[in-house]
């Protein structure tokens, strides 16, 4: 692959300056609807408040999210944390507006107000995700990225780069690696990323590479005082200094810096899957669940009828599957297979494309029908499983639903079980049956671990566009 060299600060102080135009976009734009909308009196003109309100819109706008640190580049086009703080400002504009409304008496009519606040809110979300798409695309091309110089062992350096290529729009591109050893070893010479010294090495090691950033993994040769006397020549250089911690796949506001006797110590709480999230969680699965099976009624009643004239057997399969806790329960979906699909499946392990796990997964399995080939390629086939959310057996996101086995799910799969299944989830919208396993599993703990309303609505979006694409779906 053509890797292309970049000034990481120079396009990322035009990225946000290009955010910032488009929040101020966004802004204008909504004060232009909501005074399109908003009955304006013939007899006066258009009032000269409304033209002091819409100028103010912008001001106001653009500083909330720089107070909401909205710009900071940490934050931009990855993650759910710019989203988050995008509607932090704008419920602060909200707020704020209300209680000036309130306490001043301003000749503006509310709904102008409501609508122009509403409208900002949801342009500056929608050009702010079209921009990140923008900058993953380009970084797919080896744009945008920053040259990261790791320094840690072989084995963890390793699997951080097979992770980065996989997430390649995170943006981080392992261009090296200090490894205590100072030399290649076998996990890392097949990927091909070059030992470029010990760890007495790194400066050198930056000057070779041109990287802007050093990622230190977690070992016991930097401890506190290696680690700060490298962060004071990394400081000198202007090289930005990133720790990963040994506690993997945990973030957001299960983490905190608890300062300790001057040690900055990595607080971490448990997962919140109880008491009121849990509940606001449930009460959302099960009236999204309701709404969408009246509303889908129709598409139902069609789909089962094509299913029985085209194959026979019943419209519904039924599979016992592991939900929460490890409970059972019998999961629906469209049928997609021909009626006597158990009594082949042994005949076809020898090309099973997930040997390993409890997966059983052919991209061309002679088992499924014409219909149910254009079903699991649109994702209708899961439709059904509505069902079992509006009777609390599944969630609308979660992990995979795991198939009842003989063997027992234990070690990292039994985590899985701390939550409900869901009907789409983080695998569904990275690869689907293209994953393996020990991916899906990843994959699943992510979710466990980072688990939040935002990143349910974040999934629930992207599954959109997952579907549409149509990749692993078979």
């Amino acid at each position: 692959m053509h890797v292309i060299r970049t000034s990481r600060r120079s396009w990322e102080r035009g990225y946000v300056r290009a955010v910032a135009a488009l929040d101020a976009l966004s802004a204008l734009f909504a004060a232009a609807i909501a005074a399109v909308i908003h009955p304006v009196p013939l007899a006066g003109g258009y009032p000269s408040g409304y033209v002091g309100a819409s100028t103010a819109l912008l001001a106001v706008w653009l500083a909330a999210m720089s107070a909401s640190r909205a710009y900071e580049v940490r934050f931009l086009a990855i993650g759910a944390e710019e989203f988050q703080r995008v509607l932090s400002a704008a419920l602060a504009v909200i707020t704020i507006v209300a209680t000036l409304a309130w306490v001043v008496d301003v000749d503006i009519h509310r709904g102008y107000v409501i609508v122009a606040l509403l409208m900002a809110t949801l342009l500056t979300l929608l050009l702010r995700y079209a921009a990140r798409k923008i900058v993953h695309r380009r970084r797919r091309h080896g744009f945008c990225m920053s040259d990261v110089l790791l320094v840690g062992h072989g084995r963890s350096a390793a699997e951080l780069v097979r992770q980065m290529r996989r997430d390649v729009h995170h943006g981080m591109r392992i261009v090296g690696v200090c490894a205590p050893e100072g030399t290649g070893s076998d996990d890392l010479t097949p990927l091909g990323i070059r030992v470029l010294g010990t760890f007495a090495d790194v400066e050198a090691a930056l000057s070779r590479t041109g990287a802007d950033t050093v990622a230190v993994l977690a070992c016991p040769e930097m401890d506190g005082v290696e680690l700060r006397r490298l962060a004071w020549g990394l400081a000198r250089e202007g090289v930005d200094l990133v720790v990963a911690p040994a506690l993997m796949e945990v973030a957001g506001p299960r983490i905190a810096i608890r300062p300790v006797c001057g040690l900055p110590l990595l607080h971490v709480d448990e997962p919140h899957l109880t008491g009121g999230r849990r509940l606001a969680k449930d009460v959302i699965d099960r009236s999204l669940a309701l709404v969408c099976l009246v509303a889908l009624a129709p598409l139902f009643l069609g789909i089962a009828l094509v299913i029985r004239l085209t194959s026979p057997g019943e419209a519904i399969f039924r599979q016992t599957r592991v939900g929460l806790d490890g409970r059972p329960f019998l999961m629906w979906k469209f049928r997609t297979m021909v009626r006597n699909a158990a009594e082949l499946r042994p005949s076809l392990d020898g090309v099973n494309q997930h040997p390993s796990g409890h997966l059983f997964k052919l991209s061309a399995d002679p088992r499924v029908t014409p219909v149910g080939r254009w079903l699991r390629r649109t994702s209708l086939d899961e439709l059904p499983q509505l069902v079992n959310v509006l009777r609390g057996q599944m969630s609308l996101v979660g992990p995979r639903p795991l198939p009842a086995s003989d063997t027992p799910y234990d070690g990292d799969a039994r985590r899985r079980l701390y939550v409900k299944p869901g009907l789409t989830g983080l695998w569904q919208i990275s690869g689907r049956s293209d994953l393996d396993w020990d991916e899906s599993v990843r994959l699943d703990l992510r979710y466990v671990e980072q688990w939040s309303l935002t990143l349910d609505a974040l999934i629930l979006w992207k599954t959109l566009f997952a579907v549409v694409k149509g990749s692993g779906a078979y």
